[in-house]
């Protein structure tokens, strides 16, 4: 079959042995697979302490169609299941389910989990428990809720959790993105004042399509916020650039809430923050990083009622796919790209 490999720092689309699905797998013929801007790092090697060895399969985004089961996962799936990834990235492809991690809703951090690679291929042998059987309503062009989704909504409901109301503004930096567009629908399915920031006019006047309150450039997103809000209570950062982290702590009025998501090369200064400004604003400062299966569970549900959709910019062959990410890398495009034929 064809797949995506990445060998010392190269990407290359070969043949590789077709796989078969172990105990508790499933055997998935893939027929999406969504590009993630966490691919270009890995490609990239930005990441030392994420640093793969060996030939690696590539690709944590997937739909498909199970077509084998191996012994014990029947009672999880059945063959003809229409599924997606319930949790891409780190911790997709295993977890203890009995740590304090696991039962606390974090399977991410289980010392036990493994990571969810090789949706850029034909076919994937995935652990069923983090199969997610998909309705109808939800399309393959959705694929990228398989980690782009998830980890936008589970950002968005950390907000809730530290206190952060329906009904308040909440600040997006990167809203136009990959996973910020997400970010802009969701939190406005659950009734925030959205304000979404990203670079240059035309990402703003796409923001605003999505339904954000305010869509703004960041330029101007400082003076704005604080003159027309007097700051937001809640921030969440998608942006892989450290500049954003620094917009978005600022943005935040007294007692605000910042979450982090985008993942700056590891080469990048760190952001800078002096003790006293937490000690002035009394700021909760944490971070997110994908989700867990229950929460992609209700994701789809939103997707099914038409409350959350993907804008995929480019759709693609396998064979397309270095290019796709060099145009990524350089931000040539809004949204998502979809690879959706896998077989050239």
């Amino acid at each position: 079959m064809r797949a995506a490999i990445l060998e010392n720092n190269q990407l290359k689309i070969t043949e590789i042995a077709k796989p078969s699905p172990g105990r508790d797998q499933a055997l998935v013929r893939l027929t999406a697979a969504g590009v993630c801007h966490s691919d270009i790092h890995l490609v990239k090697g930005d990441w030392p302490r994420l640093a793969l060895r060996g030939p690696t399969a590539m690709g944590h985004e997937g739909i498909g169609v199970v077509e084998a089961l191996g012994p014990g996962a029947e009672q999880f799936l059945q063959m003809g299941d229409r599924v997606i990834m319930g949790l891409g990235g780190l911790g997709g492809g295993f977890w203890c389910g009995a740590c304090e991690f696991c039962l606390s809703g974090r399977p991410r951090l289980c010392h036990a989990a493994k990571p969810l690679l090789g949706t850029y291929a034909e076919y994937i042998a995935a652990w069923a428990k983090a199969l997610v059987p998909l309705p109808e309503q939800v399309a393959d062009r959705e694929v990228s809720l398989a980690c782009g989704g998830l980890t936008a909504y589970s950002a968005i409901k950390k907000l809730i959790h530290y206190g952060v109301s329906p009904g308040r503004p909440v600040a997006l930096i990167g809203a136009a993105g990959g996973l910020g567009h997400y970010a802009v629908q969701i939190a406005k399915a659950f009734g925030f004042m959205v304000v979404g920031v990203d670079l240059g006019p035309d990402k703003a006047a796409f923001v605003k399509q999505l339904g954000a309150d305010y869509a703004l450039d960041v330029k101007e997103a400082l003076e704005c916020v604080h003159q027309a809000l007097g700051g937001v209570d809640g921030c969440i950062v998608f942006t892989p650039k450290v500049t954003g982290f620094e917009l978005g702590l600022r943005l935040l009025k007294r007692g605000g809430v910042f979450i982090g998501v985008g993942m700056p090369p590891a080469t990048d200064p760190p952001m800078t923050l002096h003790p006293l400004d937490l000690a002035q604003k009394e700021l909760l400062i944490t971070s997110s990083a994908v989700g867990n299966v229950e929460e992609m569970r209700e994701l789809i549900q939103l997707a099914a009622r038409g409350k959350v959709s993907t804008h995929a910019s480019l759709q693609a062959s396998l064979s397309e796919l270095p290019a796709i990410l060099e145009a990524l890398d350089q931000g040539k495009y809004t949204g998502r790209a979809i690879i959706n034929d896998l077989s050239r």
